[in-house]
């Protein structure tokens, strides 16, 4: 018998491989999916299942893919927004035999409308759950956002509510298997272990302590989450099926000559902020390699040709492994080399960076054309911010740059100086030239 969670960095999606008695099924499988065969394979497993929890809209999913590639029959849940061709529809009280295991679907809805859990069942003491793989429904220390419907928002998150309530009654002994970890963009609480259960999660989860279906309700109904563009994509391949990861998971390399000549839409130099402030290509905006998962999203659009400017060959197939998943794949090339291309005599550009004195000392001297641009999110901003400073969030510069005046001289800030020098990256890209970083941002605020 095996399960094994498959953990994808980055987007900290979490996948699964279950198989007992020769045959075997994967629960939520991404993209770049060779690794569930070759898993299977080495265990002497035949993959005969494929099971999504819900229509995933923060990667793409693996699984029109590889049920090509297996000859496995896809599952997925009713009452998608368009039909999910790849799958036939399962529903509540379906139960599927793998080996001596069964696998038995709860229709799980609030986090989308199509949201399954699938609960596991040892047919060798069949009475209790073993385990529950509860998609983006219920997280170790947080549960699924419900914010895919604004005109219906206390509608889905009464669904989600009675969804929970549902899981619970699996029993406290049953371990949960959600699809995201700690650091996805599908919660804001998660805990940073990947490992509970019903029982743990029942006593000690802040939001299954809410009793109260109509006080669940209204906090779920009134949070805040952002939605970057590339959702919309995700939502649409996972629904049309996407295409196979390239073969060759590794841009191509690129002589200086050739990144100049590659019309890329957007160079994108994914070294770490430091070495970005303190020397960068011209034109090219900053998305350290870490945070490509986080990020890209919001700032490339499906189809845009990219090219990346690394330290190191290592952080380009890195990049290259968190574009393909989100289908932002349209990789011209990487560069490598920034400072042999200084030593070549090209120009460079640098963003300089200021501590607590300056930035206090041009408060109080109310510093002309100069303003504070804090581009941590509403949540940050909300429980801790400086005063006179002006809030966008990172992401949302992707439009509401056009509305800033690229006369004016900004500092850019976030909690440490990172999503400062992605923001200040991206408006020099666009052309603003009077920039400059708040090394240590709201930390460093506070400790002065």
């Amino acid at each position: 018998m095996l399960l094994e969670k498959i953990k994808t960095p980055g987007l900290s999606h979490l996948s699964y491989l279950i198989g007992a008695g020769g045959k075997a099924a994967v629960i939520d499988p991404r993209r770049d999916c060779a690794i569930y065969a070759e898993k299977a394979r080495a265990a002497g497993l035949e993959i005969t299942h494929i099971f999504e929890t819900h229509r995933n809209e923060d990667l793409v999913s693996g699984a029109p893919i590889l049920a090509d590639m297996t000859g496995a029959t896809v599952f997925h849940g009713p009452n998608p927004e368009q039909p999910v061709v790849y799958a036939q529809t399962a529903h509540d009280g379906d139960c599927f035999a793998i080996g001596q295991l069964k696998i038995c679907v709860l229709e799980t809805p609030g986090h989308t409308d199509d949201h399954l859990a699938y609960a596991v069942y040892d047919t060798a003491y069949p009475d209790k759950a073993v385990g529950v793989f509860t998609g983006d429904a219920l997280f170790v220390g947080d549960v699924g956002r419900t914010d895919f419907y604004p005109d219906r928002r206390e509608e889905v998150a009464g669904l989600l509510y009675d969804s929970l309530k549902k899981i619970v009654s699996l029993g406290d002994q049953a371990i949960i298997y959600p699809a995201h970890g700690s650091g996805s963009v599908c919660g804001s609480g998660m805990a940073e272990r990947e490992f509970s259960t019903v029982g743990h999660e029942r006593l000690n989860n802040p939001r299954l302590q809410i009793a109260d279906r109509e006080a669940f309700i209204e906090l779920k109904a009134n949070e805040h989450h952002y939605q970057p563009p590339y959702f919309r994509l995700m939502e649409r391949l996972n629904m049309e099926g996407g295409e196979p990861a390239p073969s060759i998971m590794r841009p191509r390399n690129l002589s200086l000559a050739e990144l100049k000549d590659c019309r890329a839409d957007h160079i994108i130099d994914i070294r770490e902020p430091m070495a970005y402030a303190s020397g960068h290509l011209s034109g090219s905006m900053s998305l350290p390699v870490g945070m490509i998962p986080a990020f890209a999203g919001w700032f490339i659009s499906e189809g845009e040709r990219i090219a990346l400017v690394a330290a190191d060959e290592s952080q380009l197939a890195t990049a290259m492994e968190h574009l393909v998943r989100i289908a932002l794949d349209n990789v011209a090339g990487g560069y490598v080399g920034v400072v042999s291309a200084a030593k070549q005599g090209e120009h460079m550009q640098q963003t300089p960076m200021i501590g607590s004195d300056e930035v206090k000392n041009r408060l109080d001297t109310e510093k002309q054309n100069w303003k504070l641009l804090d581009v941590r999110d509403a949540e940050e901003r909300s429980s801790d911010a400086i005063d006179k400073s002006q809030h966008i969030y990172v992401g949302e510069l992707n439009e509401r740059w056009q509305a800033l005046d690229k006369h004016c001289h900004y500092t850019l800030m976030c909690a440490s100086g990172a999503r400062a020098t992605v923001a200040a990256g991206w408006l020099v890209s666009k052309g603003f030239s009077d920039i400059d970083i708040y090394l240590g941002g709201m930390e460093a605020w506070n400790n002065a």
